[in-house]
């Protein structure tokens, strides 16, 4: 028969081992949340090459931001921002979710304003609209988050006024041509799909003294729902630019991300590739993004980005 102390001996084993295993996983998750806040401001510039323009074109440089998700203090963030200006892109495609806090708007024009020296354009995000809050981020595994009843509004009338005034073209439901190093790019854009406010404008109509041929159609969006992706790809979109996913932001080396936030399968949650839709074929650019939602501020093998994407013609 077992002694009683020799129960007790292995109770008192099992209740070391259980609280060792426990101390090791509280351990390696403060560990990762330590990475992760670490990981959030090592920006990095991901460049990309697309032969899309017709023959004879100069190759054409567009800077793709998105989801800044800018909050007041962020010093290294706005550094970076403004040390970008240096690349001296042709045009600069802001792709929505630019704020994470109500009194964002100043320190995120004041970062930008050195990339308002170039031609831009812009779609807004959800957290252009409305302030984030605090939420369960296993929540995201069950399907894309969902803005919260009576959510805390943020200043998005100053923040597109001040894009507008540098001269930046706001694409929200609606298109616009621009003339841009010689070459005619038609826009067209539409309110953030993860808020089910798009409206397609369709593309401008008429030339600039140049051949139907010589147009470039760019279409701009916030979220790459697969109906939106559809939509454009289908419409003859020569390019299409989004951002929302984050990359994932928590992803798994050597697999990826685990989750889109959208209904985008999570291998095309970052990077260029093609997206085809009924016999039509559409290179599409997700950007993985510069920010994250002020309640989780961390990025986990998924560092912030941003994209320059040089257009050439064919060789």
């Amino acid at each position: 028969m077992t002694s009683t102390n020799t129960l007790a001996g292995r109770a008192r084993t099992l209740g070391r081992g259980l609280a060792v295993t426990a101390g090791a996983g509280v351990a390696a998750g403060a560990a990762a949340f330590g990475y992760g806040l670490w990981e959030k401001d090592q920006f990095v510039l991901r460049e990309e090459t697309l032969a899309i323009l017709p023959p004879g074109h100069n190759p054409f440089r567009i800077l793709h931001l998105s989801d800044i998700h800018f909050i007041t203090g962020q010093k290294k963030k706005a550094a970076w921002l403004q040390s970008l200006a240096d690349l001296k892109p042709d045009l600069v495609a802001n792709t929505g979710d630019n704020l994470s806090h109500p009194k964002a708007v100043d320190p995120l024009l004041a970062a930008l304003r050195p990339l308002m020296d170039f031609p831009g354009v812009f779609v807004p995000g959800s957290n252009d609209y409305f302030a984030p809050s605090p939420k369960n981020p296993a929540l995201y595994l069950l399907g894309p988050s969902k803005v919260k009843p009576k959510p805390k509004m943020l200043d998005w009338p100053r923040l597109r006024s001040g894009f507008g005034m540098a001269g930046w073209v706001d694409l929200t439901n609606r298109h616009q041509s621009l003339v841009l190093n010689g070459m005619r790019f038609d826009f067209s854009g539409v309110d953030d799909p993860h808020l089910k406010r798009e409206k397609y404008a369709g593309w401008p109509r008429g030339t600039v003294n140049q051949d139907a041929a010589d147009h470039l159609k760019v279409a701009v969006i916030h979220a790459p729902y697969q109906r939106v992706l559809d939509h454009f790809t289908e419409n003859g979109a020569d390019l299409l630019l989004a951002g929302h996913t984050h990359g994932g932001q928590i992803c798994i080396p050597g697999y990826g991300a685990l989750v889109a936030n959208c209904d985008l399968p999570t291998w095309r949650a970052k990077g260029l590739n093609d997206w085809q839709s009924n016999g039509s074929t559409t290179p599409v650019n997700v950007s993985g993004g510069i920010g994250t939602s002020r309640f989780a501020p961390v990025r986990i093998a998924c560092k912030p980005e941003a994209v320059l994407l040089t257009l050439t013609s064919p060789s």
